[in-house]
């Protein structure tokens, strides 16, 4: 029988014993000596010579290694049984016999595992195949446990879009397609909006002790819905009872119905005051309103009207505002272009072109397509302001801002003082707590005075959390805010004229030459310019 790896066989020779050692094949894996010694170890010899043994596992021809005298038997095949730290894998290896001793047996390996408690996972056909040939100081894989499958969480697919920042389509020359602003999630009546996929629990494993491991307990799911649906029988599917407008809003399902106006918002119509969303295929009139709980979509133009909706504004000509007109959206606006009018997104805004207006969003400001120009009034914007063109070559006054306020730059500083002030009150109280907690359950007597002020102090400690609490989270918010600021930039794609003032948080540069292809950014301090 060939061995790949290097072995030792112990050899018996009148009253001595020695180790004889055989090199590797090639490809197969030296002896490691803390093996050899383990192995003499268990055959009862410690005093040997421990420099020829580490010279011997290095052999590349056979050699014998006197060990000491013999101990009067011969040496039986031996088999090393082992177990993985977890216990669900059983590992052996082999030894062989002196001249003269008995070869492994079926009951050898049983009594070997037997003794290390395996009773799980043992491998038959792997011990039958081993029984008929096998390698010695080579590991054998026997026996392996069985892990416990670990289920699946029940989940909810969606059947509408519930991404917030998702964009309008774009042209292939760049420009936004107005016309195909797939960016609203309509649903149509009786259409399936929701599934629940049911939670499938794991299945316990076993090790090869036998020990039961049992898998996780699965996670499970309830629906979160508002009106405008209908449940399925078995409680699995959700469905709209209207043609409408679906959105996710923290985990809870809301469908609006759709107000639709077929012509123009004018005096026929009126101010429009509606909990859905609103549809509007004509233009808004200077000096109507608009209310909507929902999105706003407008197939015309916007005069010098105020719209505020409570999702998006999708405009697919634009706003003339007139100095009046106004958009207030908690989501995103979306509109061919923005002339003469105030704009406020709590998400980005997407436009052709900004003139002479008030324009604020809290992530971005994108100019693209068309003339992709911003020229006069202010845009503010949390994180980026991207345009084709900004200014003007006749000067017109042009304030772009991102980043962070100091305002709020203050807010923050104040915020920290106090919470680090109510800490302090914190940490002074919980000692005295804790040492009244150790009394009581010492069993000393408190005096009544004592446990009143104790009292006063629970009082006070879950007063001061309760103030922490809502100042620890705007701190974290405002933290968020400042680390995206000094990401902030104003992108110019193509030319930015002289005159425009950028500032970006405390800091303002007013640009003094025409540039191009570049960007507006905080670096050590400090505004600077660089290549787009």
């Amino acid at each position: 029988m060939e061995n790949r790896n290097s072995y030792f066989k112990p050899v018996i020779e009148n009253d001595a014993f020695y180790l004889e050692f055989f090199p590797a094949m090639e490809g197969g894996k030296n002896l490691d000596v803390k093996e050899v010694i383990s192995y003499l170890s268990n055959q009862g010899y410690f005093d040997y010579d421990m420099r020829s043994l580490n010279q011997a596992v290095t052999v590349s021809e056979p050699e014998k290694v006197y060990v000491g005298r013999s101990k009067g038997r011969t040496i039986n095949e031996i088999i090393d049984v082992s177990l993985s730290l977890d216990n669900m894998l059983v590992r052996c290896r082999f030894y062989p016999a002196s001249d003269g001793g008995r070869e492994i047996t079926r009951e050898d390996i049983e009594d070997a595992l037997k003794h290390e408690k395996v009773v799980y996972g043992v491998d038959e056909n792997m011990i039958n195949s081993l029984l008929q040939a096998r390698e010695y100081c080579t590991e054998y894989l026997i026996g392996k446990g069985k892990p416990p499958t670990l289920g699946k969480d029940a989940k909810i697919e969606y059947y509408f879009s519930t991404h917030k920042s998702l964009k309008p389509k774009h042209n292939e020359d760049g420009s936004v397609n107005y016309h195909d602003l797939n960016i609203i999630s309509k649903v149509e009546k009786d259409q399936l909006i929701a599934r629940m996929i049911p939670s499938v629990p794991g299945e316990s494993g076993w090790d090869v002790l036998g020990g039961e491991l049992r898998p996780r307990d699965v996670q499970n799911v309830k629906f979160s819905y508002a009106n405008n649906i209908r449940v399925s029988e078995d409680g699995m599917q959700l469905y709209s009872e209207v043609t409408g407008h679906a959105s996710l809003v923290q985990g809870k399902i809301f469908v609006s119905g759709v107000y639709e106006v077929p012509a123009d918002v004018d005096n026929s119509i009126g101010d429009i005051n509606y909990p859905g969303n609103v549809y509007v295929k004509g233009n808004v009139k200077s000096g109507f309103i608009i209310h909507a709980n929902g999105d706003i979509i407008v197939d015309g133009v916007v005069e010098g009207a105020q719209l505020y909706a409570g999702g998006q504004i999708i405009l697919k000509r634009g706003i003339h505002g007139m100095g009046k007109g106004l958009l207030s959206a908690k989501s995103n606006v979306v509109t061919k272009f923005i002339e003469g009018a105030t704009v406020k997104s709590a998400g980005y805004v997407e436009t052709e072109s900004i003139i002479q207006s008030d324009v604020s969003a809290n992530t971005e400001v994108i100019v693209s397509g068309g003339k992709g120009l911003i020229r006069g009034g202010n845009v503010r914007v949390g994180k980026k302001v991207a345009a084709r063109v900004i200014g003007s070559t006749m000067g017109i006054a042009t304030h772009i801002e991102v980043g962070v306020e100091p305002k709020k730059l203050e807010r923050y500083n104040k915020l920290q003082q106090e919470a680090k002030d109510i800490g302090k009150k914190i940490e002074m109280i919980r000692p005295i707590l804790l040492n009244y907690s150790e009394k009581l359950k010492a069993g000393v007597v408190i005096p009544p005075e004592k446990v009143h002020y104790m009292k006063t102090q629970v009082l006070a400690l879950k007063t001061l959390q309760k103030q922490f609490a809502p100042i620890n989270e705007e701190v974290n918010r405002l933290r968020m805010e400042f680390i995206e600021a000094g990401r902030a930039k104003v992108e110019v794609q193509d030319v930015i004229y002289p005159g425009v003032t950028i500032k970006i948080s405390e800091l303002t540069l007013t640009t003094k030459r025409e540039r191009q292809y570049c960007q507006f950014v905080k670096e050590n301090g400090e505004i600077k310019v660089k290549n787009l």
